[in-house]
């Protein structure tokens, strides 16, 4: 196992042994506010399976609130992109996963590289908000550096997923404007998908999941609902339910 620069980033090679002599990648991206260790046990699920995985930690994520204040989209989606590129150096295929505003991203790789990404797994994914309070953002951001945090949104007690307890409404106006271009390139996206969604989400609205559903190119589209799990649902109750999905899956899909 080979540990990325960043403490919480988590990286693990292939065993084609287990995944009938094929290399395959799968990159996990976390979420708005979030780090890596939402992540982990889906990463270290898949790797036991064979799997070659990446778990990058975004710029801004896991130090502060006020360092994150200072990155952007882009540069959330360069970290995504420097982990996909490292994955698909040394594997066959790779399939790239996303919690929340992480689903955003893997969106936006799938657009851009349709022949490359061999199937999306987006748990609760971000592109929308029907929140008025959003309105605001763009020009609050510039006498407001933060408001009250939106981790832990997770029904099994006792987990903490180690996210920021502020959200930085730089990044936050960064996030909704990456949201806004990346809306009307839904279409781009040809990749098998798989759509994981909690009945009970009080973060993500499910207008992100019908807007998602009904603008991706992908001709293999499936929508599987989680009962007993909030918006962190790689965490909660439903985690390995969610786990044996995604691993059936990248196995249909695996060539």
């Amino acid at each position: 196992m080979a540990i990325q620069s960043h403490p919480l980033a988590w990286s693990a090679p292939a065993n084609p042994d287990l995944t009938r002599g094929q290399r395959i990648g799968v990159l996990l991206s976390h979420g708005f506010t979030g780090s890596p260790v939402s992540m982990r046990p889906w990463a270290e699920f898949l790797h036991e399976h064979g799997y070659a995985v990446e778990v990058p930690c975004l710029p801004g994520h896991g130090t502060t609130w006020q360092e994150m204040n200072g990155t952007a989209w882009d540069d959330w989606y360069a970290e995504v992109t420097a982990a996909f590129a490292r994955l698909r150096a040394t594997c066959d295929q790779v399939f790239v996963c996303g919690l929340s505003m992480g689903g955003g991203l893997a969106l936006r790789l799938a657009a851009e590289r349709p022949g490359d990404v061999a199937g999306l797994v987006l748990v609760n994914p971000a592109v929308n908000s029907v929140d008025p309070r959003l309105r605001v953002v763009p020009a609050l951001k510039r006498v407001v550096k933060g408001f009250p945090g939106i981790g832990n949104d997770i029904k099994k007690k006792g987990v903490d997923e180690h996210g920021y307890n502020k959200v930085p409404l730089r990044a936050l106006a960064s996030m909704l404007e990456g949201w806004k271009s990346l809306r009307p390139r839904l279409g781009e996206v040809k990749a098998p998908l798989l759509l994981i969604r909690s009945t009970v989400d009080h973060v993500v609205d499910p207008s992100s999941a019908r807007i998602i559903l009904g603008g991706v190119g992908s001709a293999d589209v499936r929508e599987e609902l989680l009962t007993d799990s909030y918006h962190v649902a790689t965490l909660d109750n439903d985690a390995p339910h969610l786990f044996e999905e995604s691993l059936a899956f990248i196995r249909r899909l695996s060539v």
